[in-house]
């Protein structure tokens, strides 16, 4: 039976944090805050993963009070959606995602957050879809004050 998760995450954009997005450090004048890495493009694709499985989210499994998670890389996350997966017997079908970023354009460092994606899930990197796009200058994504992320995940369970 294949399953189907929705996943969204968004950060606010700080000055002296690095920007990592889909495991890839881009260059930019800001980083996203948070506990972790603050990575959108992975967190929003961890809650689809585990939303397909009726797991819930993130948090259940690295809450940020926990001090183990303080800066911690969010492929850490990734690895354990696909060992969640895994152990149900399932397979990741595929992984759509979209970021929403007024700035930097990161649509250029795509093919790289596919292959580090892909890697983390043990999937083809073939199997995962990233697109960009602005807020058209409204909100606080369109006034560069943070970025979002959204994304769904089939996955397919034995059930």
């Amino acid at each position: 039976m294949i399953r189907v998760g929705i996943g969204y995450d968004v950060h606010p954009l700080v000055p002296g944090r690095p920007l990592i997005l889909g495991g890839v450090s881009i260059p930019h004048t800001k980083g996203l805050d948070g506990h972790s890495d603050a990575d959108v493009l992975m967190h929003a694709i961890c809650d689809a993963v585990l939303g397909a499985l009726g797991l819930g989210d993130i948090g259940q499994f690295f809450p940020n009070t926990d001090p183990r998670w303080k800066g911690a890389q969010s492929r850490i996350f990734l690895v354990e959606a696909a060992r969640q997966v895994a152990a149900r017997r399932g397979r990741i079908v595929n992984i759509d995602a979209t970021l929403i970023a007024q700035a930097p354009r990161v649509l250029p460092h795509a093919a790289q957050m596919k292959a580090n994606i892909a890697e983390a899930l043990g999937i083809d990197s073939g199997r995962i879809g990233i697109k960009a796009t602005t807020n058209e200058h409204l909100g606080f994504i369109g006034r560069e004050e943070g970025i979002a992320a959204m994304a769904v995940a089939g996955v397919d369970l034995n059930d």
